[in-house]
């Protein structure tokens, strides 16, 4: 697995051109990771590589407008601060502030939830919320300002009440306004579980409680991954409309089981929950989706989401989820992969 992140990070090149991205995070984040769990510099090297054609000397980001008020924007800053603790330059946290600043003015939603996009006013989604909160509470906690820590608490918290759909899964996402024709008139929630909105929560809320050790979000992070853990399918990953599993044509997505495998993981380390098989039958399913010459990780939907995108209405329906491009070794995927393995090493130590 570790020689096959190495030559992916080798040949990777930006997402968007070289424009400051979330898809670039997830690599980011995962490369931090493998840092952290095996103390190789190789990984450290991949990361201020690719990071430092994005960040100018004053922290300037590459194709980075604070005023779009994009959430996805924030993820990769991220690995600002694992690069300012391991290749200590000031333009990662002169970055970081950068970023900040596009959250201290950051569109919300009446009850304080920031918007997903200005491009979608009034809307909550789950992705967005591993996008912002983890970096906001680790700029807080790096920057002293507790009241940063509080308010991205008080923000999941919120977007769990505002998503919550029966059977302790979630919508994708959430319109305050109800304007949205894919927004149910009555409780403004999309309509249906998507899986790797489901993982991007996971994620958010396991990293948001080893960062805080706060105990409601542990209590509520224990619940939803109990419920992860009762949806893995036989073959070891979970499915892409996790609330529909009769639908046909429904299929298992890498990019979420490689999120639940990090996030179940990441919990044990936590001390969230014990370790266990799930995981284990994770990484074997996740394993088995790596083929080809070179290894390239397959099963991955390339995008979804809610509302018009490159002119076309996303319904958010059941079926709406099955009509998306599946596509290969997309970062979305190998991002969380890296970051699962990562635990798994940590924990393989550990052991030992």
């Amino acid at each position: 697995m570790l020689s096959y992140f190495d030559a992916f990070a080798e040949r990777y090149r930006p997402y968007k051109g070289g424009a400051w991205c979330y898809e670039d995070g997830c690599i980011y984040r995962g490369l931090a990771l493998l840092h952290d769990a095996t103390g190789e510099r190789r990984w450290l090297d991949h990361l201020v590589r690719l990071a430092s054609a994005q960040v100018a000397p004053d922290g300037t980001l590459s194709g980075y407008a604070a005023e779009d008020y994009n959430i996805d924007n924030i993820l990769a800053g991220r690995a600002l601060f694992h690069l300012d603790a391991h290749a200590p330059d000031p333009r990662w946290m002169r970055a970081a502030d950068r970023l900040a600043a596009q959250l201290a003015s950051h569109p919300r939603i009446a009850s304080g939830s920031y918007w997903h996009k200005k491009i979608y006013p009034d809307q909550v989604w789950l992705d967005g919320l591993y996008m912002g909160l983890p970096f906001q509470i680790e700029y807080g906690q790096k920057t002293g300002q507790p009241s940063l820590v509080a308010d991205a608490l008080s923000q999941i918290s919120e977007a769990l009440s505002l998503t919550a759909m029966p059977g302790g899964l979630y919508a994708h996402g959430y319109d305050d306004a109800r304007a949205q024709d894919w927004a149910d008139p009555a409780s403004g929630r999309s309509g249906a579980v998507w899986g790797r909105a489901m993982g991007w929560l996971s994620m958010a809320m396991v990293d948001a409680y080893a960062l805080t050790g706060d105990a409601d979000l542990g209590r509520q992070s224990a619940a939803l991954l109990a419920r992860i853990e009762a949806l893995q399918q036989q073959d070891g990953g979970w499915l892409q409309v996790m609330d529909h599993p009769e639908l046909p044509g429904n299929y298992t997505e890498s990019s979420a089981s490689a999120m639940f495998a990090y996030a179940l993981r990441r919990a044990a380390r936590a001390g969230l929950r014990a370790p266990g098989e799930a995981e284990d039958r994770a990484g074997a399913f996740l394993q088995s989706r790596l083929s080809g010459t070179p290894r390239r990780l397959e099963g991955i939907v390339c995008v979804a989401g809610l509302g018009g995108f490159s002119g076309v209405y996303r319904d958010g329906t059941p079926a709406y989820y099955l009509t998306e491009e599946v596509v290969a070794d997309d970062a979305k995927g190998v991002g969380p992969l890296m970051m699962a393995e990562a635990e798994a090493l940590l924990r393989q130590t550990a052991d030992s």
